[in-house]
């Protein structure tokens, strides 16, 4: 929809016309050449007729050219359909694990067995796709800590980025004190009741510059709630000694559960267990549950400025009238010469005159 944000600019559209009827002619008064016989000459019909049409030439330009700028100055805008808008829900960030010990093969689904990265990317995935009014965040952490997506709205783009995560890309080490630094950092600034975190791995701290109860601490300072999430299953078939025969092992022996629910428990939040993707799966509709989505929605109308459209009409307009007061100039100066055939005529005159 068109609309302007100071339409009564329109009224003045009949100035320069007023201006002109009510404000008499300046009469000026310079010294001439006093011709006795000029008032007996008179303009060809197509003199007057051209001079005319140039006149009301330059009339039409000029009001176009007001009628332009005129337009521009009451600020047109262009405003586009209402489009809603999440809620400011709450402010949560995600942190993954993605050391090489996510690779293990131990998640049964459909009857085939796939590595924990891949169930987490689906469960987590569709977590995000469901979080409609809440700000949220990625961070990939291994050996190090990564801010993959800062808090944001754009859930299609937090998706993307968890999808294209990829298996020792932060290092084959888990640092889980320096991703839970990284959350507090980036959520103290947030309003106090919605900073969330959701921690997912499947092992024990092993590198990084802090520890992981430390940060904990850290983050109930500063009032950060996190949902901490052990993955990964109790027992797993493999080959035995030599490739003979299967043995049954523990592929989640290195995952420390003390750790992550004593930083659960100290900033408000709850530890799970997931050994399978289905229990994963419960895990998120539980945190859904426990972190519901706000349902109200704001709306807004997209605005698009279009005053420069107008103007640049209204410049294009002015260069056009220079362009031809130049031309005009410039043709006045040319010195005019008579034709051969004048000449001749002139001469053939002159010779009957004297015969």
């Amino acid at each position: 929809m068109l609309t302007f944000e100071w339409p009564w600019l329109i009224a003045l559209l009949p100035l320069p016309w007023l201006v002109y009827r009510l404000i008499p002619a300046n009469k000026q008064e310079d010294a001439a050449l006093l011709v006795p016989f000029f008032e007996q000459m008179e303009q060809s019909p197509a003199s007057v007729t051209g001079q005319q049409r140039q006149r009301g030439w330059r009339i039409l330009v000029l009001s176009l050219i007001w009628l332009a700028v005129l337009t521009a100055s009451a600020r047109p805008m262009w405003i586009g359909e209402p489009i809603s808008l999440p809620a400011s829900g709450r402010d949560l960030l995600l942190a993954v694990d993605i050391s090489g010990s996510m690779e293990t093969r131990d998640m049964p689904w459909n009857g085939e067995t796939y590595d924990r990265l891949s169930i987490v990317k689906a469960v987590v995935g569709d977590f995000v796709q469901r979080r409609q009014s809440d700000r949220l965040g990625l961070i990939l952490f291994g050996t190090r800590a990564y801010l993959q997506a800062p808090l944001t709205f754009d859930r299609k783009t937090v998706n993307q980025l968890l999808q294209e995560a990829q298996l020792g890309f932060a290092g084959e080490k888990t640092a889980i004190g320096d991703a839970i630094g990284m959350a507090v950092k980036r959520l103290r600034d947030r309003p106090q009741d919605s900073r969330v975190m959701i921690l997912l791995t499947d092992g024990a701290n092993t590198a990084g510059q802090v520890k992981p109860l430390k940060a904990a601490e850290l983050a109930a300072q500063s009032q950060v709630k996190i949902y901490t999430i052990g993955v990964g299953a109790d027992q797993m078939q493999t080959r035995g000694f030599l490739g003979f025969g299967k043995r049954t092992i523990n592929p989640s022996a290195d995952l420390d559960e003390p750790t992550l629910r004593s930083i659960a428990e100290q900033t408000g939040g709850q530890y799970f267990r997931a050994r399978s993707p289905e229990e994963l799966h419960k895990i998120y509709e539980i945190l859904d549950t426990l972190e519901p989505i706000e349902q109200e929605a704001e709306v807004f109308r997209p605005t698009l400025s279009l005053f420069f459209w107008p103007l640049a009409a209204a410049l294009g307009l002015i260069a056009c009238l220079l362009l031809q007061r130049l031309i005009e100039d410039a043709l006045a100066k040319m010195p005019i010469r008579p034709s051969k055939t004048n000449s001749a005529s002139a001469t053939t005159t002159g010779d009957s005159a004297r015969g």
